[in-house]
């Protein structure tokens, strides 16, 4: 350190306070004192001015000059090569998961499980960037703090906004794509997923049968004695019938099980079958018989209509418009068929027994509106939730001051952890039944918004 000797020795102790934080010093002796340090690796310059008092000794006043974009490109560098480096891990962590639950649950060999991946990488990163982007944000900050960055920038007179900016900046960023990367995982990522599911069902089937000797789903339970390459020896299968009416039960000398032509259905291929009809009555089928079952059937979707949560943002609108429309419509039937049971005295078809079928089709179609109406909330509340942690984690990193990364992490994501998914899943289950409106989804992400801006207030503060 070189000093001139033109300062006192209290003079020195000042300025030695003000900047012990970041060695090396050097200052030159004129009237101006320019102190040059650097601030995480960045340079920096302070000037110090001696300004005579009543033939006292100088006192010290210090400005910087340390320009603003330093600070900034320091946490958002720091901040982007932590958040890209964490993405990548966490990202291929929960794509193995997700790749190993559906080869484990459905059987499947190399090739689809091969095919499937570009399905699977949007679901993988849907779960992955909110909590890679709150790690980030506490790992920096933590490590910030617990070398006193930040309370040397607050003593040099600078807000600790100058370095929350960036990351809140470049948090919204993020939850924009988070937002579209929900989207397209939610309907392209799981639309491909049960394509190749339905493509390789043959291959499912038997891959199971070979392993377990036992294969069921909704429609569909088989069991063998053994599997010889195709054939499949001395079978057994219940086809489950709606209504909870008795399974028909169908044995064989021997079966095979394929893809119909136009791979829209499966084909049952009995050698010297017997069909039991639910104790209804029996049937001998000697030779070779066939018989069909639907895809959606056979795989255990008895109902063939997608569900809300698999639209894509843009059919959302128009299917709103439709289903509307259908309310509209069975809110007519009903008061239609109603005016003519009463004009007709054929009060009888009033009764509860025959409104039910009519009741539970017009509950369906709501349902369903409201189901619609939710999923845009439910995705953009989703996406900006890597907003709303930063909020959080950033401003009580700094508080907490924990230069480790892990502990910074979990201070942050437990409550979290406590609070918002709690009210997310809650207001999420009432939003889907129609008690709270579509932007209940939200209120998760505004106590989280509250407590961060009462966080940042404290810090910027105290």
């Amino acid at each position: 350190m070189v000093i001139s000797s033109g300062l006192s020795r209290s003079d020195l102790e000042l300025l030695d306070f003000f900047v012990a934080w970041a060695p090396p010093l050097t200052v030159d002796a004129s009237t101006w004192v320019e102190v040059s340090f650097s601030v995480g690796g960045w340079p920096a310059t302070v000037c110090v001015a001696l300004a005579a008092r009543r033939q006292s000794l100088p006192k010290l006043r210090f400005c910087l000059k340390l320009p603003m974009r330093i600070l900034t490109r320091y946490i958002l560098f720091d901040l982007l090569k932590v958040f890209l480096f964490t993405l990548l891990g966490m990202t291929v962590f929960v794509f193995l998961v997700l790749i190993g639950k559906e080869a484990v649950d459905n059987g499947l060999g190399l090739v689809p499980v091969l095919r499937m991946l570009p399905y699977l990488l949007p679901q993988a990163m849907q779960f992955a960037v909110p909590g890679t982007m709150l790690l980030a944000t506490t790992s920096v900050y933590g490590r910030v703090a617990a070398s006193n960055e930040i309370v040397a920038i607050k003593s040099l007179g600078i807000s600790p906004m100058v370095m929350m900016w960036p990351t809140l900046i470049l948090a919204t960023v993020v939850s924009f794509g988070a937002v579209v990367l929900n989207d397209v995982a939610v309907s392209w990522g799981h639309g491909g997923v049960q394509r190749v599911l339905f493509e390789s069902l043959e291959e499912i089937v038997y891959g199971r049968l070979r392993t377990t000797g036992s294969f069921t789903n909704g429609k569909l339970s088989v069991t063998v004695k053994k599997v010889a390459g195709k054939k499949l020896i001395q079978p057994t299968f219940l086809l489950f019938q709606s209504g909870g009416e008795p399974a028909w039960t169908i044995t064989a000398d021997e079966a095979e099980i394929r893809a119909n032509e136009d791979r829209t259905g499966i084909l049952l291929i009995l050698q010297n079958a017997e069909m039991d009809f639910g104790g209804s009555g029996k049937s001998v089928l000697p030779g070779e018989e066939q018989y069909e079952i639907s895809l959606a059937e056979f795989s255990g979707q008895r109902n063939s209509s997608r569900s809300p949560a698999n639209y894509s943002m843009r059919e959302i609108g128009p299917s709103k418009i439709e289903q509307k429309a259908l309310i509209s419509q069975l809110d007519q039937e009903l008061a239609a068929d109603a005016a003519h049971a009463m004009m007709t005295g054929r009060m009888f078809e009033l009764s509860e027994d025959m409104w039910q079928d009519k009741e539970n089709s017009l509950a369906q179609a709501r349902n369903k509106l409201y189901r619609l109406s939710l999923e845009p909330h439910r995705r953009w509340a989703n996406g900006f939730s890597c907003l709303f942690f930063v909020l959080i984690g950033a401003p009580m990193a700094v508080r907490l001051r924990h230069g480790e990364f892990w502990g910074s992490f979990f201070a942050c994501f437990s409550p979290i952890l406590l609070v918002y998914y709690p009210l997310l899943v809650g207001c999420l289950d009432k939003a889907k039944s129609g008690e709270f409106p579509a932007e209940a989804v939200w209120m998760g992400n505004l106590v989280l918004a509250i407590w961060g801006v009462w966080l940042m207030r404290r810090v910027i503060r105290f």
